[in-house]
């Protein structure tokens, strides 16, 4: 292991020694669950262990605050796309409900969507979420952003093939 990872991986110990209970407590006041918390604040130093090299942190807790907010909103967002998909299985009637593994299908497909346009530029996403979510015209969308009507549909071109990618794995 070269000198570089290895004081890396040092550096992210130290801080988890130092921070892992703080982080869960603060993440406590927003969850539920303490195992939901110490879920996520585990999550936060993974997502610290596989980036880059780190240069030294002058605000360790600022940034493990950042990160784990980035996580309890991707978990909200998930719920809450869940939560929308079964209102909309809700109001078919009962000879349309799909089964228990057809759901998990569902879901599983959903979280694939949703982690790819995670990955989207924040342009490209918000053109998507906009006319999507918020049913939103080409036009109503290009004066929202500041951008042309033409970089609309370029980009919700982008968004599309990335959902239609994330459905076909």
């Amino acid at each position: 292991m070269p000198a570089a990872e290895l004081s890396h991986r040092q550096l992210i110990s130290s801080l988890f020694a130092s921070h892992y209970v703080w982080l869960c407590e603060r993440l406590r006041r927003h969850l539920d669950s303490p195992a939901c918390a110490e879920d996520i604040a585990s999550e936060t130093f993974i997502q610290l262990l596989e980036s880059p090299n780190v240069v030294p942190i002058r605000q360790p807790r600022a940034l493990l605050t950042t990160i784990a907010q980035r996580l309890l909103y991707q978990r909200w967002r998930r719920r809450d796309l869940e939560r929308s998909y079964f209102d909309e299985l809700s109001v078919t009637d009962d000879s349309h409900n799909p089964s228990p593994e057809h759901l998990a299908q569902a879901i599983e497909t959903l979280n694939r969507v949703d982690r790819r346009l995670n990955r989207l530029p924040a342009k490209v996403k918000a053109t998507f979420l906009l006319s999507r979510d918020n049913g939103l015209t080409y036009p109503q969308i290009a004066v929202e952003l500041g951008i042309s009507q033409r970089s609309v549909s370029v980009y919700m071109d982008q968004a599309q093939t990335c959902c239609k990618r994330a459905c076909l794995e």
